[in-house]
């Protein structure tokens, strides 16, 4: 729990103190996986917030494209410039390592926020995640049954090849069909890759519409893959026969939803995961948050959050689900 005197201390913007001095505020940086996802604006959102009521500084840096090495430039270059924390959401699972640990050696707190490392963990010090990630796929893949009859062709569009958030949700959607015997009849017939780019993510979609005639659902956990392949179902008129879902963004999705074009999505709150991030840096960092497999701490309008196995931290308990009875209740 945040001790009374540290956050006295914050509402004067001191953020790290030590003795009767006052260091420099707490220098956060979060790296997105690409500009133009208007995901990473809501999670930027958090940060900002959060900062403006800790006292730390805030700035979001993203490579053009969310290639496997992409991002490296961009850690080297907040390495020299001297930030107190470096917050990402990886491209790779492993492609970050050897920089990342130059990031840990300079005493930089390093954190992976809507994604981690897998395999990888110990390059970084925690995760933020935005729900219990084991979960995810096969969430999904009931949501996607669901609206289909549980029968029939289904398919995904993915982000990258390289993504390991969403690779690890691939893997739980392809054990749940395979396992689950309420999914007998349900056939994965393609996994594709927009590359998080509407151009691409859209092409994608219409292959798959071109290559699989009797396609009945689509899986895109990707905020802009779904929002993609709504649009080339909506002007195509094929809502009734090809169902869209995965997770997005409900102000993307709200027109989809209300045209009938989507039925039902999901997602969590990416403006909670900056928020948590950054009470748990400045937690960290200020010493009163211990970055122990075990230990808890109090998050402003979250609650109680436990730092799980691998020091991995969950936003929110579950997936939300969207659709027409409540999307007009979330406005990011």
């Amino acid at each position: 729990m945040l001790k009374r005197t540290f956050l006295a201390g914050l509402a004067f913007g001191l953020t790290l103190v030590t003795g009767a001095y006052a260091a420099d505020p707490v220098k956060i940086v979060y790296i997105g996986k690409n500009t133009g996802n208007p995901y990473f604006d809501s999670i930027t959102g958090g940060f900002q917030d959060a900062c403006k009521s800790l006292g730390c500084e805030f700035e979001f840096v993203a490579p053009a494209t969310a290639e496997a090495t992409s991002q490296i430039p961009f850690i080297e270059a907040q390495i020299q410039r001297g930030v107190n924390v470096i917050a990402i959401a990886p491209n790779s699972p492993d492609a970050l390592n050897q920089v990342l640990d130059s990031a840990k050696a300079k005493g930089i707190l390093v954190l992976t926020v809507n994604g981690d490392l897998t395999g990888n963990e110990s390059h970084r010090d925690a995760t933020i995640l935005p729900t219990d990630f084991t979960k995810v796929g096969a969430d999904q893949v009931e949501m996607v049954g669901s609206l289909i009859g549980y029968e029939g062709e289904i398919a995904i569009l993915s982000a990258t090849t390289e993504a390991p958030d969403q690779n690890k949700w691939i893997v739980g959607m392809n054990d749940t069909l395979k396992n689950d015997p309420k999914y007998a009849k349900m056939k994965l017939v393609a996994t594709v890759y927009g590359d998080d780019q509407p151009e691409k993510s859209t092409t994608e979609m219409e292959a798959l519409l071109s290559n699989f005639p009797n396609l009945k659902g689509v899986i895109a956990p990707t905020t802009v893959g779904i929002a993609a392949a709504a649009q080339v179902v909506q002007s195509r008129g094929i809502a009734s026969t090809v169902h869209v879902t995965g997770l997005g963004l409900p102000s993307e999705m709200r027109d989809f939803v209300k045209d009938g074009t989507v039925t039902a999505f999901q997602l969590w709150s990416p403006y909670n995961e900056g928020w948590l991030a950054a009470h748990f840096a400045v937690g960290v960092l200020g010493g009163t948050i211990k970055n122990e497999v075990g230990a808890t701490f109090d998050v402003p309008n979250l609650g109680t959050k436990t730092i799980d196995p691998n020091n991995s931290i969950n936003t929110q308990a579950g997936l939300t689900t969207f659709d027409a009875k409540n999307i007009d209740d979330f406005t990011f």
